[in-house]
């Protein structure tokens, strides 16, 4: 099916622009970013959403980015920890199933729906992420309490709760600093925003992202996913390899769409007018449209 133009009006357009502006805004005065949407209700008033997984390992849905949680004799890990006002939620939801204490939190990058919960645990469990990411939590002025312990460049491994946990870099895709969380007894992946499940991502380009690296990436990942695996995206719901085959295809069509746009000599404007694929349509009705996705794949291209 050929690209379909959109009918965004310029209104709309300035209205979404404002209120990402505001959101951004309130949250670099907490000390973090917010460069993403919120997957459900407000949270710090009980609003999380638990799902037994597999193995030792339950994913926690709510505002910001899903987090994954083991549990075990060792005690309880986290992978993100989503925005400051989650930390009772995260603290009850964690409560309610194993009465050891929280000993580790890993982040997958350093944006603040991720990491608002470091200040909250950093106390007393050991945070860890990859270098870049404390570099960018230094830089967006995060207390030192949520600032990572431990960093690393290229993969390490964590034995909790029985199993392996690895966490591997995936470089220059959602951001410079990306942790994708292997689980590898449990067979459960979290992504980080690696993977949006069935909607458009959001690339922090300034942040060391590129769209065209994060297909690569992705297409790397899931030649690295063992069968049966149950994965935990870095928002929507709990999805299967089919769901992230879906989501690189989506990723390699509409980046060859806008590639064709712009060796073509057409601007960003006139690629936003063109549009992409309308069988992606439901693909832009999350955070990220398609007006937005066309102008981050756009400014990615070389």
């Amino acid at each position: 099916m050929p690209p379909r133009r959109t009918n965004i009006s310029a209104m709309q357009n300035r209205l979404l622009i404002l209120v990402c502006f505001v959101a951004q805004l309130g949250c670099e005065r907490s000390g973090t970013r917010n460069t993403e949407p919120s997957d459900g209700p407000v949270a710090g008033s009980g609003s999380l959403k638990s799902i037994a997984v597999a193995g030792n390992v339950h994913m926690l849905m709510g505002k910001g980015g899903n987090i994954g949680l083991s549990v075990g004799t060792d005690g309880a890990l986290i992978v993100d920890d989503q925005f400051a006002n989650a930390a009772n939620d995260i603290r009850a939801a964690i409560k309610a199933l194993t009465r050891n204490k929280l000993a580790f939190v890993l982040n997958t990058h350093h944006h603040g729906d991720h990491t608002g919960g470091n200040a909250a645990f950093g106390a007393n469990a050991t945070i860890i992420a990859h270098q870049n990411a404390r570099v960018h939590l230094i830089d967006n002025k995060m207390s030192s309490p949520g600032l990572p312990v431990i960093t690393f460049d290229d993969r390490m491994s964590v034995h909790f709760n029985g199993e392996e946990i690895r966490l591997v870099h995936f470089a220059n895709g959602h951001t410079d600093g990306d942790v994708v969380v292997f689980f590898t007894k449990s067979n459960v992946v979290h992504t980080g925003d690696h993977f949006f499940n069935g909607r458009f991502p959001f690339v922090d380009i300034k942040g060391g992202g590129n769209a065209v690296q994060l297909a690569k990436n992705v297409e790397a990942l899931i030649e690295q996913l063992p069968a049966g695996v149950k994965i935990i995206p870095g928002h929507g719901e709990l999805a299967t390899i089919e769901d992230i085959r879906r989501f690189h295809s989506m990723l390699v069509d509409t980046i060859n769409t806008v590639r064709q746009y712009k060796t073509a000599g057409l601007s960003i404007e006139d690629a936003k007018k063109r549009g992409v694929s309308a069988k992606w349509d439901s693909w832009g009705k999350a955070y990220v449209n398609v007006e937005t996705w066309i102008e981050i794949i756009y400014t990615s291209l070389d």
